[in-house]
């Protein structure tokens, strides 16, 4: 590593206008489009617990659910898809208020271990692999930019499956019936529910695009993909400040944490720190001149590679990256996740 590191060249990202902070990335709700069941005490119980805004998709997806199975709308889609509403699903369903947790914190309400602050679960897949769906957002006070999965035992990747609930359940569905096979039993079934997710999408206006035009809207603002895929938005003005790379490629970043976090010994551990140091002494340098994104980067690449030995290093840069860039709501995310980050007692409403 040589010399500090440099803003990423015009031509290869665009700049933005204002605060470069798009506050709807997705296609404007405010059309004309049928009101959820959903009253406004229950919403603004949403946004007291999680202080995140709801989009109108995740209602309509609960009056859905409520129509497919009223005795058990969290379980509607258990037998077909092996899916479970759980999250902020949890608070529609009224779970909350007979919880084991008398102080449950729904910002680790099934956060997985690789879940960034800003992903947010709301549908639980298979245990084996702990497949999750959830909402992803550039910034706490706005909507969502997609909706997004993971599965935490493979890894940190983010897959993005479209702008709305409907679209990630019927981007599910269709990959479980071709794993499955059209022959198979519960094909019926499988075609049923995807007759009837097609129709309520086109009724309530939404799009069932794995990427919409939206989405691709986002990834022009996308200064760097980060180690989970999804990408990473900051403000670039049209002087190129905002943002400046790394002086490693991913590939060599994975190598620098991989002799950290495998070190036979705490001397050999200390000697492998030595370039990781020396790129946290460029973050400080970019920060000083404005490049918020660098640290930003950084931060999120040693919370995606998932071992301990950098969680000291995470909390120097990711929460002054949030405040810096006005997101202090993922700041605190974080250090919630950070405190008891694991793959186990995700549920807060169990938790002891």
């Amino acid at each position: 590593m040589t010399g500090r590191a440099k803003r990423k060249p015009k031509s290869t990202q665009e700049s933005d206008t204002g605060n470069g902070e798009f506050k709807k990335a997705r296609t404007d709700e405010s059309e004309a489009a049928p009101f959820s069941e959903v009253d406004s005490k229950q919403r603004d119980e949403m946004l007291q617990l999680y202080k995140l805004q709801m989009p109108q998709d995740l209602y309509h997806f609960w009056d859905f659910c409520e129509e497919l199975c009223p005795d058990s709308p969290r379980g509607a889609l258990k037998d077909t898809l092996g899916l479970q509403l759980v999250g902020p699903f949890d608070i529609l369903a009224g779970a909350h208020k007979n919880a084991n947790n008398p102080q449950p914190n729904f910002h680790l309400h099934w956060r997985h271990l690789y879940d960034p602050p800003e992903f947010q679960t709301i549908l639980l897949g298979s245990g084996d692999s702990q497949h999750h769906i959830g909402y992803y957002r550039d910034l706490p006070d706005s909507l969502p930019s997609f909706v997004g999965e993971n599965e935490a035992k493979k890894g940190c990747a983010i897959t993005q499956m479209g702008d709305n609930v409907f679209a990630a359940v019927l981007l599910y569905l269709l990959r479980r019936r071709k794993e499955r096979g059209s022959k198979k039993a519960g094909g019926d079934a499988l075609d049923s529910l995807e007759a009837q997710l097609r129709v309520r999408a086109e009724t309530l206006g939404l799009s069932l695009e794995q990427k919409t035009k939206a989405m691709k809207q986002r990834d022009k603002k996308v200064v760097t993909k980060t180690f989970h895929g999804a990408g990473i938005v900051v403000p670039v003005d049209k002087n190129d400040v905002g943002y400046r790379e790394l002086p490693e490629t991913d590939a060599g970043l994975k190598k620098i944490l991989k002799a950290i976090a495998e070190a036979r010994n705490d001397e050999e551990r200390v000697k492998a720190f030595g370039p990781l140091q020396e790129m946290v002494t460029f973050v400080q340098f970019a920060n000083d001149e404005c490049d918020y994104g660098m640290g930003y980067e950084l931060g999120m690449d040693l919370f995606c590679f998932g071992s301990h030995y950098f969680h000291k290093v995470i909390r120097q840069l990711l929460p002054m990256a949030y405040s810096l860039l006005n997101r202090n709501l993922f700041g605190e995310i974080l250090e919630a996740h950070l405190s008891s980050r694991s793959n186990d007692n995700l549920d807060q409403l169990s938790a002891q």
